[in-house]
């Protein structure tokens, strides 16, 4: 019933109109959302580099229906990557494919795609393409291999979620691949026949590809917020002699600061993940929607990071 009522206050339109308009809203939003500009996204990257910190900028916006909109995306990130060039931030940004195109025509998303791609190579930057729900899974993953892989290795990887029955085989692919790939847990709602339903599953299969990353694959990015096994990455790299070098911690824009601080202090690479984008309402609810546990999720993480901060 949560996940019905969250999904229905992101369609309306109203209720959006309104919280734009609310001061109080607004400024929770900051706290997740870097603004709905690349302005000002570029600006919060700034902020983090000067903590050491790296980012990955993200042009909030999904499941595009329409050329223009995907033609206008493209643009829009075209126009970050020159700026994160000119501002000195580090050129990096993840994209999901559907805001290119991917489910209106694969070649406009191809071409959309390339062309980021190659003006993030020219600039010397990446772009990660970002994992979506189990039904794009397979999509994604023959996208990336048949079109971008080849031509841009350097500078393009993928998203794993831990969650999936089937990322044991894909992570075995990928590093195969030599492909660099960011592992999450996933926040998407899925069937049992295609995700482990229980937390427990999820948490021991990110741990076994977890491991099988930090030895074998092409820096690898290790996205969570969980301290349990984030102590264990600590652990494991200092029991396999792995340096700190070889892969980077990632969090999202506004969770657990205190940590990605203290993470980046100790010598670990340390790269948070900001969305930005007029589509910040939508995003916030459809992330609450797939998994409503995520709402104890984000309170309790600022309740904890609140905690740290205090003299």
């Amino acid at each position: 019933m949560m996940r019905t009522f969250l999904l229905w206050l992101s369609e309306q339109q109203g209720v959006f109109n309104f919280l734009r308009r609310n001061s109080l809203a607004r400024r929770f939003a900051s706290r997740f959302v870097a603004g709905e500009t690349s302005e000002t996204a570029t600006a919060a990257a700034l902020e983090l580099k000067h903590l050491g910190i790296t980012t990955s900028l993200d042009l909030l916006g999904e499941s595009v229906t329409r050329d223009a909109e995907a033609i206008g995306a493209r643009d829009e990130y075209l126009r970050m990557l020159d700026r994160l060039a000119a501002s000195g931030a580090e050129i990096n940004v993840s994209v999901k494919l559907t805001q290119m195109g991917f489910d209106i025509d694969e070649a406009l998303c191809v071409d959309n795609m390339r062309r980021i791609l190659t003006k993030a190579r020219e600039l010397g930057g990446f772009v990660r393409l970002d994992m979506e729900g189990s039904a794009y899974t397979q999509r994604t993953l023959d996208f990336f291999e048949r079109h971008l892989l080849a031509e841009f290795s350097k500078h393009t990887g993928v998203v794993i979620q831990s969650c999936l029955r089937r990322s044991t085989d894909d992570i075995a692919r990928l590093i195969g691949m030599g492909a660099r790939v960011r592992l999450c847990k996933g926040a998407y709602l899925e069937s049992p026949e295609v995700a482990f339903p229980d937390k427990a599953d999820v948490d021991r299969q990110y741990v076994v590809l977890m491991e099988q990353l930090l030895r074998h694959g092409n820096y690898p990015a290790l996205a969570t917020h969980d301290t349990r096994m984030i102590e264990h990455a600590r652990d494991f790299v200092t029991r396999e002699g792995i340096p700190a070098e070889r892969f980077e911690f990632q969090m999202l824009y506004g969770v657990r600061r205190d940590l990605q601080e203290r993470l980046r202090k100790d010598g670990f690479n340390m790269r948070v993940y900001v969305p930005f984008g007029t589509q910040w309402y939508p995003y916030l609810m459809r992330r609450l929607a797939e998994r409503p546990a995520n709402i104890v999720f984000i309170f309790g993480n600022v309740v904890r990071e609140t905690l740290a901060l205090k003299p």
